[in-house]
């Protein structure tokens, strides 16, 4: 009996190995299995991101593209406003151009008009107007063009003065004539020595009816005679 149950002891103890040793290889070939289905793995891996990346090459293309096409409209948008800069910069100098022609031709007509002015004033001074001078009565009264009384009072009379300097002037038949309120007044009279060569530039003065005719006074000499003069359109 002590001889039976020592074999029957070593019998299981094989069996119990034999086991082990079974579930140690069923592991070993499992542990050998995995890694190839893993390296199979890689591959398919490799192959499913292929397309991501041809994607991804197709929109950084596409990107490119557009980036260059954005350059291009805003070097042709930059190359329009110099355009139109350097156009508006031309147009600018001509017009510059124009009007300082237009100055010029204002300042040689005012020079021109201003040395006119000031020989046909000049030949009209009195050397002695006491003697020289003559009223609307002595020449047997005036016979021009009269100034309606309502535009009259608007217009003349010792509240409206002005310097003849800077009014329309011409010289007709040796007479200087002057336009003022819409009218032309022409000086029959020399104009008195004392006031001055330069009294059509400096000196303030007005047009008023008096004794049956229009003459011209000098505000820097109140009381005294003015100066005969005519009236036309």
């Amino acid at each position: 009996m002590k001889r039976f149950g020592v074999i029957h002891a070593a019998l299981v103890s094989l069996a119990v190995l034999g086991v082990s040793a079974s579930g140690y290889a069923q592991r070993e070939q499992q542990n050998d299995k995995q890694p190839k289905r893993e390296e199979q793995a890689k591959p398919e891996k490799q192959q499913s991101n292929q397309p991501r990346q041809s994607q991804n090459k197709q929109q950084h293309a596409q990107q490119q593209e557009r980036q260059s096409q954005n350059n291009q409209q805003r070097a042709q948008h930059q190359q329009d406003r110099q355009g139109q800069n350097h156009e508006q910069h031309a147009q600018q100098r001509q017009s510059e151009g124009a009007h300082h022609s237009q100055l010029q031709r204002t300042h040689e007509q005012q020079r021109s008009q201003e040395h006119e002015q000031r020989g046909a004033w000049h030949e009209r001074r009195a050397r002695s107007w006491e003697s020289e001078h003559r009223t609307w009565q002595q020449r047997g009264g005036y016979s021009g063009y009269r100034v309606p009384d309502d535009y009259y009072r608007g217009h003349y009379g010792r509240d409206h003065w002005f310097r003849v300097y800077s009014l329309p002037f011409v010289q007709v038949g040796g007479f200087p004539r002057f336009q003022y309120g819409g009218y032309w007044f022409s000086a029959v009279d020399p104009y008195p020595e004392y006031w001055g060569d330069d009294w059509y530039q400096t000196d303030d003065v007005y047009v008023s009816y008096f004794d049956n005719g229009y003459y011209l006074y000098n505000r820097r000499y109140p009381g005294r005679p003015g100066v005969a003069i005519s009236v036309s359109f």
